[in-house]
């Protein structure tokens, strides 16, 4: 795994987005024999043309770091993770075509638990400062790092949460709607889709004019997309799986497309996890390394990832060696890194 390590100094961790969104910085690296070229995300529309298909991945970020007590007044932090569908009501809000009623909420959830030794199975968890039950924590699931949480009655968790930034961002967001896309409309994920924050609803328009079509899909990203790995060879990674739904017109799109243009590597995923298995929506553990047989993406716009994870391999097997000069000028020029970072736009090898 050393080969996919570089020195990323804290002074290039973004920690807070620029404004307006689009004014993000944007490496060209479309010429795979050619220089690579500076520009804004604002310049996108003049990398496209008639034929083009953007795609963005739709998902939202949900509240989902809760703060609650024991009894006794210990504090207890959760995470939610993964809703436990099926479960009665079995659906993540906002998100149609799932079990449940309009306007339900899922009440059984996978959870990170802090601290989770101190709070074995049949922990009850209190509103702060109450003694009003919120939520049981029952037994250990995943890994072991985890549990499930059940939210009691009409507890809406939702509603006790708030945004779950990564931890490599220290700054307040002042906004909360500036860690979502403005094109986002499905609940469901712990992180956000972070290529997708440059857009602005005049850019998206912009790329319509100059001929490019918009279509969508949605991947619900897990905190373990942003996760260094720790195994010591990428052959011996587990992938954390997520849910996923590409609409049937999406897939078709992509077919007729002169090319495909993933707005980050959740849209990437997403896309191939569909034309991979057939399969339009489900939980897919695809992971993308050197070697892997892409079947639907041409040009991949994204962030700068960490050293050592999942997502640094995926551009790997997407634009090959390359990566490596990328990052080397990106870090020379003084380009933002992560969440609120700057993008790179790179054809495939």
């Amino acid at each position: 795994m050393d080969r996919y390590d570089y020195g990323l100094p804290e002074s290039a961790v973004a920690q807070t987005p620029v404004e307006p969104r689009s004014a993000a910085r944007l490496l060209d690296a479309l010429d795979p024999g050619g220089a690579l070229a500076h520009r804004s995300v604002a310049d996108l529309p003049t990398l496209l043309g008639p034929g083009d298909l953007l795609v963005v991945n739709e998902t939202r970020v949900i509240p989902a770091r809760i703060f609650l007590e024991k009894e006794g007044g210990a504090r207890v932090e959760l995470l939610l993770l993964e809703p436990v569908v099926g479960d009665p009501p079995g659906r993540v809000a906002g998100n149609p075509g799932q079990a449940g009623g309009s306007g339900d909420e899922v009440q059984v959830w996978q959870a990170l638990v802090r601290p989770l030794k101190r709070c074995p199975p049949g922990t009850r968890l209190l509103r702060p400062g109450s003694a009003e039950q919120v939520a049981v924590v029952g037994e250990r699931c995943g890994d072991g790092s985890r549990a499930r949480v059940t939210f009691s009655g009409k507890v809406r968790p939702r509603e006790l949460g708030i945004l779950a930034l990564p931890p490599y961002i220290r700054s307040e967001l002042a906004d909360p709607e500036r860690y979502q896309t403005v094109y986002g409309t499905r609940d469901g994920s712990v992180a956000a889709p972070t290529a997708g924050l440059h857009f602005t609803p005049d850019l998206l328009e912009r790329c319509r004019t100059v001929g490019a079509s918009i279509a969508t899909v949605d991947l619900a990203v897990g905190l373990a997309t942003f996760k260094p790995i720790t195994a010591s060879r990428p052959e011996d990674h587990r992938m954390h799986a997520e849910r996923y739904s590409v609409p049937a017109a999406t897939l078709e799109a992509c077919k007729s497309a002169t090319r495909v243009v993933a707005v980050g590597t959740t849209t990437v995923r997403a896309l191939e996890a569909a034309a991979a298995t057939g399969e339009l929506s489900g939980q897919t553990s695809l992971y993308i390394r050197s070697g892997y047989p892409f079947r639907v993406v041409d040009v991949l716009m994204t962030n700068f990832h960490l050293p050592r994870s999942s997502l640094l391999l995926l551009v790997e097997a997407f634009c090959g060696e390359r990566w490596r000069d990328i990052y080397r000028v990106a870090l020379d020029t003084g380009y933002r890194f992560l969440s609120f970072g700057d993008a790179m736009i790179v054809g495939r090898s």
